[in-house]
Protein backbone atom coordinates (compact mmCIF):
# COMPACT_ATOMS: atom_id res chain seq x y z
CA UNK A 1 0.00 0.00 0.00
CA UNK A 2 2.86 2.39 0.77
CA UNK A 3 4.29 2.06 -2.75
CA UNK A 4 0.85 2.80 -4.24
CA UNK A 5 0.50 5.93 -2.10
CA UNK A 6 4.02 7.05 -2.98
CA UNK A 7 3.31 6.59 -6.68
CA UNK A 8 -0.01 8.47 -6.42
CA UNK A 9 1.65 11.35 -4.54
CA UNK A 10 4.24 11.61 -7.32
CA UNK A 11 1.59 11.55 -10.06
CA UNK A 12 -0.61 14.01 -8.18
CA UNK A 13 2.28 16.47 -7.96
CA UNK A 14 3.05 16.01 -11.68
CA UNK A 15 -0.60 16.64 -12.59
CA UNK A 16 -0.73 19.75 -10.41
CA UNK A 17 2.54 21.18 -11.74
CA UNK A 18 2.35 20.18 -15.40
CA UNK A 19 -1.18 19.19 -16.42
CA UNK A 20 -1.96 18.07 -19.97
CA UNK A 21 -3.50 20.82 -22.15
CA UNK A 22 -7.07 21.64 -21.16
CA UNK A 23 -6.93 19.60 -17.95
CA UNK A 24 -6.76 20.66 -14.32
CA UNK A 25 -6.95 18.67 -11.13
CA UNK A 26 -10.02 19.45 -9.04
CA UNK A 27 -8.16 20.15 -5.79
CA UNK A 28 -11.24 19.50 -3.62
CA UNK A 29 -11.40 15.93 -4.90
CA UNK A 30 -8.09 14.97 -3.28
CA UNK A 31 -8.56 16.65 0.09
CA UNK A 32 -9.99 13.57 1.81
CA UNK A 33 -8.52 10.69 -0.17
CA UNK A 34 -5.67 10.08 -2.56
CA UNK A 35 -7.41 7.14 -4.23
CA UNK A 36 -10.11 9.12 -6.03
CA UNK A 37 -9.47 12.20 -8.18
CA UNK A 38 -11.59 14.44 -10.36
CA UNK A 39 -9.90 16.04 -13.34
CA UNK A 40 -11.66 18.93 -15.05
CA UNK A 41 -11.28 18.89 -18.82
CA UNK A 42 -12.08 21.33 -21.59
CA UNK A 43 -12.56 20.18 -25.18
CA UNK A 44 -9.56 21.09 -27.34
CA UNK A 45 -9.84 24.00 -29.76
CA UNK A 46 -10.50 23.03 -33.36
CA UNK A 47 -12.38 19.87 -32.36
CA UNK A 48 -16.09 19.04 -32.21
CA UNK A 49 -15.78 19.31 -28.40
CA UNK A 50 -14.17 22.76 -28.43
CA UNK A 51 -15.11 24.74 -25.33
CA UNK A 52 -17.16 21.94 -23.77
CA UNK A 53 -16.43 21.17 -20.12
CA UNK A 54 -16.12 17.61 -18.86
CA UNK A 55 -15.08 15.88 -15.66
CA UNK A 56 -13.09 12.68 -15.41
CA UNK A 57 -13.26 10.51 -12.32
CA UNK A 58 -10.13 8.48 -11.56
CA UNK A 59 -10.35 5.67 -8.99
CA UNK A 60 -7.21 3.83 -7.92
CA UNK A 61 -7.22 0.37 -6.34
CA UNK A 62 -4.65 -0.82 -3.83
CA UNK A 63 -2.98 -2.67 -6.75
CA UNK A 64 -2.19 0.53 -8.66
CA UNK A 65 0.03 0.88 -10.73
CA UNK A 66 -0.11 -2.84 -11.52
CA UNK A 67 -3.83 -2.51 -12.20
CA UNK A 68 -5.14 0.37 -14.29
CA UNK A 69 -7.15 3.11 -12.68
CA UNK A 70 -10.89 3.13 -13.28
CA UNK A 71 -11.57 6.22 -15.36
CA UNK A 72 -14.93 7.54 -16.46
CA UNK A 73 -16.64 10.76 -17.41
CA UNK A 74 -18.88 12.04 -14.66
CA UNK A 75 -21.22 14.95 -14.07
CA UNK A 76 -23.83 16.59 -16.26
CA UNK A 77 -21.90 16.62 -19.53
CA UNK A 78 -20.83 13.23 -20.89
CA UNK A 79 -19.29 13.52 -24.38
CA UNK A 80 -21.20 11.92 -27.23
CA UNK A 81 -18.47 9.75 -28.73
CA UNK A 82 -18.25 6.19 -30.10
CA UNK A 83 -15.88 5.18 -27.27
CA UNK A 84 -17.86 6.75 -24.42
CA UNK A 85 -21.02 5.16 -23.06
CA UNK A 86 -23.92 7.28 -21.83
CA UNK A 87 -23.03 6.31 -18.23
CA UNK A 88 -19.56 7.84 -18.72
CA UNK A 89 -17.58 4.64 -19.08
CA UNK A 90 -14.70 4.92 -21.54
CA UNK A 91 -13.72 2.20 -23.98
CA UNK A 92 -9.96 2.66 -24.21
CA UNK A 93 -7.51 -0.22 -24.46
CA UNK A 94 -4.94 1.31 -22.09
CA UNK A 95 -7.58 1.17 -19.36
CA UNK A 96 -7.90 -2.59 -19.80
CA UNK A 97 -5.70 -5.11 -21.61
CA UNK A 98 -3.04 -2.64 -22.79
CA UNK A 99 -2.42 -1.12 -19.36
CA UNK A 100 1.18 -1.07 -18.17
CA UNK A 101 2.63 0.20 -14.87
CA UNK A 102 4.84 2.44 -17.05
CA UNK A 103 1.72 4.45 -17.92
CA UNK A 104 0.51 7.28 -15.71
CA UNK A 105 -2.47 9.52 -15.04
CA UNK A 106 -0.96 12.04 -17.44
CA UNK A 107 -0.63 9.45 -20.21
CA UNK A 108 -4.25 8.39 -19.66
CA UNK A 109 -5.34 12.04 -19.84
CA UNK A 110 -3.38 12.54 -23.06
CA UNK A 111 -4.96 9.42 -24.58
CA UNK A 112 -8.44 10.69 -23.71
CA UNK A 113 -7.63 14.10 -25.22
CA UNK A 114 -6.38 12.35 -28.36
CA UNK A 115 -9.43 10.09 -28.50
CA UNK A 116 -11.83 13.04 -28.33
CA UNK A 117 -9.75 15.23 -30.65
CA UNK A 118 -9.68 12.60 -33.39
CA UNK A 119 -13.48 12.49 -33.56
CA UNK A 120 -14.75 14.33 -36.64
CA UNK A 121 -18.42 14.28 -35.66
CA UNK A 122 -20.38 13.30 -32.59
CA UNK A 123 -21.80 9.78 -32.82
CA UNK A 124 -24.20 8.01 -30.55
CA UNK A 125 -22.16 5.19 -29.04
CA UNK A 126 -25.16 2.83 -28.83
CA UNK A 127 -25.11 2.22 -32.57
CA UNK A 128 -21.39 1.46 -32.76
CA UNK A 129 -19.22 -1.31 -31.40
CA UNK A 130 -16.62 -0.54 -28.77
CA UNK A 131 -13.30 -0.42 -30.55
CA UNK A 132 -10.13 -0.69 -28.48
CA UNK A 133 -7.39 0.43 -30.83
CA UNK A 134 -6.84 3.71 -28.97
Amino acid sequence: MASMQKRLQKELLALQNDPPPGMTLNEKSVQNTITQWIVDMEGASGTVYEGEKFQLLFKFSSRYPFDSPQVMFTGDNIPVHPHVYSNGHICLSILTEDWSPALSVQSVCLSIISMLSSCKEKHDHSSLHCLTFF
